[in-house]
This record gives C-alpha cells, structure tokens and sequence, in this order.
C-alpha cells in the first residue's frame, strides 16, 4: 500500500475552498482548485511516498510489474493499466458542455489526429489518449447538473414559455416531433447559430423573468442567469435549456455513459471515471471547441437518471453502472454504525459529522470491497489499514492511498467516512 500525493487540477471554474478544505490546507487557497486527480493518468499520475527512496508516480510503478500492482485478470483486460481515474470535482461555475467517446470512437479519434500531426498538448486536440470516458458523479454537496437532453415535448415547451421569436420554429419542430433525432437537430440548430450573441441576450433576458414567476422552468432558467453572467454571449446559455436541469442532494449520483451530454454547473462531489482525458465541448468554455465532432458523437437518447446508492453489506454502498472500468463504493466506519449525516453544505465541502473518534482498533475490521487495485480516499475521520502482508497504513480526511492486488484482502477499522475505487468485476 502507497500513500499518494493527489494532483490539483487548477482550472479557472474551480473554488477556492473544497479541495483546500478536504486536505486541511488554509482556506481559501491562493487560485482557484477544481480537480483533484488520484490515479495514474499519464497527464497527471499521483506520486507515491517510499521512504526513503524518492517519490515515484503511480503510473511508473504500475509498469514495474503489472500483475503484481493490478493483478492478471485486469492486466488481461485493459493491457496493463489501471482502469480507472478517482477525483473530487469542485466547480464554483459551469464546466464546458460536453460528450465523451465511446472505446471504438476514442481510438479512431486519437489515431486520427496523431495523423495529422498534433501533439498531445496541443490545446485544438478532442482525444488525449485512445480510451473511453465513462464517469459516475457522486454529490458530496447539492451539486447543480445539466445532463441529457429534454424530451422533444418537453424542450418545445420551455422554448415556448420563453417567448422568443426566433427559437419559435425549433419550439414548434419540437412539438411535432416523433424521437430523439429532432433533439440532435435542435441541439446543432442552436449550437451553429450564425450570430448568436442577440439570441442569448433575448434567452436570459427571458429565462429572468421565468425565474422571477416560478413554475416549472425556473430553476432551470435561473442556472441559465447565473451560467450567462459567467460566460456572457456564449449559445452554450441556450444550449442548456434544451437539456435536463437536476439537482443532485448529497448520497446521489449519475452515470454519464459514451455520447451522454452534459455539463456540471456547480457544486462539490466525486467523480470517477474511465482512465482517460477525452472531452469533446461546445461551449461555456475558453478550451478548443469542436461543434461537428460534438454531435457526431451525442447520443440524444441518453436520459441521464439520477442514481440512488445500493447497499452492498453493512456500512457499504454502491451504485450499479455498465463501466467495465470501475465501479464506486462509500464506506463508513464502523461498519454497524449508521453513515454520517453531511452538514448543511456551503461552497466548501460538506464535512461529515462524526462523533469524537475513538482509538481505531477498538472498532470492528471491515474487509474492503474489490479484488484489484483500488483506491482509496478518506472523507472525514481516521482509519488504519492492514493488508494481507501486514503492512499497516494509516489515513486521516484528506488522505489517499493505492491497494495493489498483492496486498489483498486489505481490512479498515477507524471511525471514518471512505471513498473507494476499483474496477468492476466481470
């Protein structure tokens, strides 16, 4: 087992508070800090503490011995990386609307654009790596989402309440039409409008007085308000209404699969996903954006629903998803104790309210979840860890660590709220 020490992703979107919060650092931090990476990425691998040799990064110790880190069966499956990418996602605004490839679609593309001669930080390329981007976000605050498109009816609706007349036309196709490939085409019909800066100031002007009256759409047209004071003239703003606006309370999730369009608005959770870097946007962003691609790719048919926690055994919970790649699992500490209950979020992260801890050994072992490599991230409290070598390992909130396959089983005792990632099991 490997203490790691976590990449901080520091994009303009992020806070200033969550991610500084969560490792006990000052608050607020001196810029803004969206992403924290824990994984082995080869853009941003974790480092690892080895005393006294050096910090290694995750990803180079992975390709030391494979079967030993990650275990054949997973070496079989994904060539001899690990799987899977762990985050915490903290956005004080809206992230860029966005798909992500399917497998077959991520190795075209990559392939595609080495051809053409892009290097891989160039800042006009969609695939930074030939793999897929399946991810699941788990609220740890209420975490504000756009994610999938309306339904044709639905969308010509809220298009009508807003009473703009050139959105007319679409609102009126809309109401007519029979399956999803009207959602494809109203999406690219906004997305390519010619001058659309007169469109969005009419949509906000718009969506402020839907918001003002209440109903239906206000809390929709209210995140529209608020998106369009951060990204002034961007069609993204109009783009937003046509998909579904949800609220995600902390405990839930959604799975966002290959062509599912999305875009995350504010809030504080854990994302985990597929080990890759592949966004393909289309607006409320300042990266490359690639409008064409973006709807070659958009699977209109994706409803994104939010997902509610499986109980896997006592103290344990997970959520059920397709990815081969991962699968999430919360674990609380001691495993017959009730989960702790989130305090009333603010822009930090939420902390868990636990009880005063105790000494750790005095509570029950818990065997963690999975058979492979893992990941593990302490939330709030303390553990200690025992794998099957005896090694020992202790974690306080903010600390993470990887489990190799070799060190399984790996038993918890502590007073703790845990985050873990594993691949899925075949």
């Amino acid at each position: 087992m490997d203490l790691l020490s976590p990449k901080i992703q520091p994009y303009p979107w992020g806070t200033r508070t969550a991610i500084a919060e969560l490792q006990g650092r000052p608050v607020p931090a001196p810029d803004p800090e969206a992403e924290l990476w824990m994984g082995a990425h080869p853009s941003a691998p974790s480092a690892l503490h080895r005393p006294p040799a050096p910090p290694a990064t995750l990803d180079a110790l992975i390709a030391t011995d494979p079967e030993r880190e990650l275990g054949a069966e997973i070496v079989a499956r994904f060539g001899g990386r690990l799987p899977f990418l762990l985050k915490v996602l903290s956005a004080e605004k809206a992230l860029s609307i966005q798909v992500h490839p399917s497998r077959a679609q991520a190795e075209a593309g990559y392939a595609a654009e080495n051809a053409r001669g892009l290097a891989p930080d160039d800042p006009a390329r969609n695939y930074r790596d030939d793999w897929p981007k399946p991810e699941l976000l788990y609220a740890l605050t209420p975490f504000e989402v756009a994610a999938g498109l309306r339904p044709p009816a639905d969308a010509s609706a809220l298009l009508r309440a807003l009473a703009v007349d050139e959105l007319k036309p679409l609102a009126v196709s809309l109401a007519d039409a029979a399956g999803e490939d009207a959602l494809g085409a109203a999406l690219a019909s906004v997305l390519e409008w010619p001058e659309p800066a007169p469109l969005v100031a009419s949509v906000v002007a718009a969506c402020r007085r839907l918001a003002a009256a209440g109903g239906r759409y206000a809390d929709a047209c209210a995140a529209a308000v608020r998106v369009a004071g951060d990204h002034p003239g961007d069609v993204g703003v109009v783009a937003l209404l046509l998909m579904r606006h949800e609220v995600l309370q902390p405990g839930q999730a959604i799975f966002m699969p290959a062509g599912g369009l999305h875009a995350y608005l504010h809030g504080t959770g854990i994302e985990l996903l597929a080990n890759s870097d592949n966004v393909v946007r289309s607006g409320l962003t300042s990266k490359h954006i690639d409008v064409p691609e973006l709807l070659e790719l958009l699977d209109p048919s994706i409803a994104v629903p939010v997902l509610t926690p499986r109980l896997a055994e006592p103290g344990v919970t997970t959520f059920d998803t397709p990815a081969p790649e991962f699968r999430l699992y919360l674990i609380d500490l001691p495993a017959n104790a009730p989960a702790p209950a989130l305090a009333p979020p603010g822009p930090a992260l939420a902390s868990p309210a636990l009880a005063p801890p105790g000494p750790a050994l005095a509570s029950p072992a818990l065997a963690l979840p999975g058979t492979g490599p893992r990941i593990l991230l302490c939330l709030d409290g303390t553990c200690s860890l025992r794998a099957a070598s005896g090694q020992e390992l202790d974690l306080t909130r903010g600390g993470s660590c990887f489990i190799p396959f070799a060190d399984a089983p790996v038993h918890a005792t502590g007073q703790a709220r845990l985050a873990l990632a594993t691949p899925a099991q075949p």
